[in-house]
């Protein structure tokens, strides 16, 4: 999946010279933790966040004072220093830039121009689509050595069981790297005759973890 995909294109923006108030009053209307500045042309030349409107504004004890402060420009607090991303890039590769920066929202640039954003719980969303987590349906996980095959093998005998596949996710076995975990997402609330199957033919299922007098 490519982040044009999940993205939002209906960005709200504000140039440099608005108001810090001005951003406050933007994000409590529309809901929003991260606002784009850009130039007259649409070009992405900082952002501002929820964290540098607190850092910038008197805090709830002193709100009566310096007043002033909240008519400073937006380029006196935006962060110009920014990670940027591409339409065509891949979600995933997006939320690994993510997890080792620490940010909150990436804006997405085509040709030098704001094009669209994405933020930490659109990539949340995603996971959840992409998982089918948000469907009924039970999480099968089973044990493999990691070579090939492993996966054909226990979609055939998934398949034999009429059990549907919402997703599978695959990890490493951190105790055993001879090793990976698959996580299956099922379009079954009973996974029983699925598990019984995956064990008949010599599988490890970690989960569930049925006793074998149910089986």
């Amino acid at each position: 999946m490519i982040i044009e995909d999940v993205m939002k294109v209906d960005v709200v923006t504000l140039s440099e010279n608005e108001s810090i108030q001005k951003a406050i009053e933007v994000m409590r209307e529309h809901k929003i933790r991260h606002i784009p500045i850009v130039d007259d042309d649409n070009q992405l030349i900082g952002l501002v966040s929820n964290q540098d409107i607190r850092d910038a504004t008197p805090s709830i004890f002193h709100s009566n004072e310096h007043l002033e402060d909240l008519q400073k420009p937006l380029s006196s607090i935006m962060k110009t220093n920014l990670i940027t991303g591409h339409p065509l890039d891949f979600v995933e590769e997006a939320a690994a830039v993510f997890y080792e920066n620490h940010i909150g929202c990436m804006p997405i640039l085509s040709e030098g121009k704001l094009v669209g954003i994405i933020t930490e719980t659109d990539l949340l969303h995603t996971l959840v689509e992409l998982t089918g987590a948000h469907q009924p349906g039970s999480q099968v996980e089973i044990k493999v050595p990691n070579k090939a095959g492993a996966l054909s093998d226990l979609t055939s005998i998934i398949k034999s069981k009429k059990a549907n596949i919402h997703s599978v996710l695959v990890y490493p076995d951190k105790k055993d790297p001879s090793y990976k975990i698959l996580v299956f997402r099922l379009q079954t609330m009973n996974p029983l005759s699925v598990v019984q199957a995956l064990k008949e033919n010599g599988f490890e299922v970690l989960w569930p973890q049925i006793p074998e007098s149910v089986l």
